[in-house]
């Protein structure tokens, strides 16, 4: 009975947020003083990408570059960028369902994290408080993936012969 048990534990599915961290922040604010006494009307650009390194056979490590741009008018009001990272225990999953927890779940679960500090460097920084919405990390990745299909077929169509891996 013990080895039916350590067998059924051996093919579960086992999915662990072992850690999720601050890799790395930048704030610059190139204009001030002069922006603060600028009226606050701000032109806020949002820029997102991850990656995904992978550290044993079932952990990975997924990194959550969030990068904020507030202008007024052509100066710089200020300039954020947080690399928030986290590392996950993915075991018992096929390759099929690895690959979207990679790209959609694990950026779901650590951009609030990094939201939370962007937004106390923007207010730390002087400035206005600044709430970034959510984020629908499965809407993108299903968009990235349309895109790299996209791609394949145009390739197929002409092309030299190659299949990125999504």
């Amino acid at each position: 009975m013990a080895d039916n048990q350590a067998g059924a534990q051996a093919g579960e599915r086992q999915f662990v947020i072992q850690k999720i961290y601050t890799k790395d922040v930048s704030f610059e604010t190139p204009h001030s003083p002069e922006v603060f006494r600028m009226e606050w009307r701000p032109e806020v650009n949002l820029n997102l990408t991850s990656e995904t390194k992978q550290l044993d056979p079932v952990t990975y490590e997924v990194v959550l570059s969030v990068t904020v741009t507030a202008k007024l008018g052509e100066k710089t009001a200020y300039l954020c960028e947080v690399l928030e990272a986290g590392i996950f225990t993915l075991a018992g999953f096929p390759e099929e369902e690895i690959k979207p927890m990679l790209g959609a779940y694990c950026p779901n679960t650590i951009y609030p994290f990094a939201r939370e500090v962007i937004a106390d460097l923007v207010q730390k920084g002087g400035f206005p408080p600044l709430f970034l919405a959510p984020i629908n990390f499965d809407a993108l990745y299903a968009q990235q993936i349309q895109q790299l299909d996209a791609q394949v077929a145009a390739g197929a169509a002409g092309g030299p012969d190659e299949t990125p891996a999504h």
